[in-house]
């Protein structure tokens, strides 16, 4: 098995390094003390240039928890690409910090900041992939079910950055994955192919639909927010295309869902009901845990 050296998207994992990751997570979860000096003498740069609070502070209390040092950036010290380039972001981080965690509006920021750094970078959301919330996804269905192989889950929603990892993620583990949205928000053509080849290679089962229908007898039910953070979509026609999508108490009933999963934050009323949301088959506090510990994982494995 190779070694980890930089987490950009989960393709770049194999099904054997993606289950050592996971077998990882839980047992930094269940045994916190054993992990306490792991980054002891790091330092990691938490580089953000959108707002968050699971991922900021998970990280950042993570890597507390495995005796590392965070430095906090945002855009106040200055845009990337604006006040000072990418590539020179990424070579001066390189001078004083072990690695370098970043939520950016671009896929292709994080390909130039691991470039000009030659340090690692860890993907904490991005345009195109969110591999760290993916991972945590993947941890709470291990909890709840234990060989991914056997779960079938289903995503409701925008096919976007969360959409694709999870497609990855279910496609390496060989899992079933059934993807509902509405016609023309489906996911991207190219994350398509590349989760349909891996699929081949572990007998995963992805299937793509517009009706909610098709999620019946899904182990979990996953939604996130209609409209991603940034985009311009007009919030009227969106409620108008997404309605029928919202997962409700009926629809969990009609659809026969054990579990109700969401990466949050969640606008409540729209693609799910505070009913829902807060009942006792909903992961997502559990999914909201587990970021810290799959992210824990992750650094664990780069200076391992």
């Amino acid at each position: 098995m190779s070694k980890l050296t930089q987490l950009l998207c989960l393709a770049e994992l194999d099904q054997t390094q993606l289950k050592a990751l996971l077998e990882l997570a839980l047992n930094i979860k269940q045994n916190p003390q054993d992990y306490q000096q792991a980054l002891k003498g790091r330092s990691i740069a938490l580089l953000f240039e959108k707002p968050s609070l699971r991922t900021r502070v998970s990280f950042d209390v993570g890597i507390y928890k495995l005796g590392g040092h965070s430095v906090y950036l945002d855009l106040q010290n200055g845009a990337m690409g604006v006040r000072e380039s990418v590539e020179d972001f990424g070579s001066n981080l390189a001078c004083w910090t072990d690695a370098i965690v970043a939520r950016v509006y671009s896929q292709k920021t994080l390909v130039q900041l691991a470039l000009s750094s030659k340090k690692p970078v860890i993907n904490a959301l991005s345009d195109l992939y969110h591999p760290c919330q993916a991972l945590a996804d993947l941890l709470t269905l291990k909890e709840q079910y234990g060989d991914l192989n056997k779960v079938h889950l289903a995503f409701v929603g925008d096919g976007n950055n969360v959409c694709h990892s999870l497609m990855l993620g279910a496609a390496i583990m060989g899992m079933d994955l059934t993807v509902v949205t509405p016609q023309g928000f489906g996911p991207d053509a190219h994350v398509l192919l590349k989760a349909q080849e891996l699929a081949q290679h572990s007998g995963a089962k992805l299937t793509l639909s517009q009706h909610l229908s098709s999620a019946a007898g899904a182990d979990a039910i996953y939604t996130d927010t209609w409209v991603s953070m940034g985009n311009k979509a007009d919030p009227a026609q969106v409620q108008r295309i997404f309605a029928p999508y919202q997962i409700n108490t009926a629809a969990m009933q009609r659809l026969a869902v054990k579990h109700f999963m969401h990466c949050l934050p969640a606008h409540r009323g729209q693609e799910v009901t505070s009913e829902v949301l807060d009942s006792e088959f909903s992961l997502a506090l559990q999914q909201a845990e587990n970021r810290m510990h799959a992210q824990n994982a992750v650094l664990v494995s780069l200076f391992s």
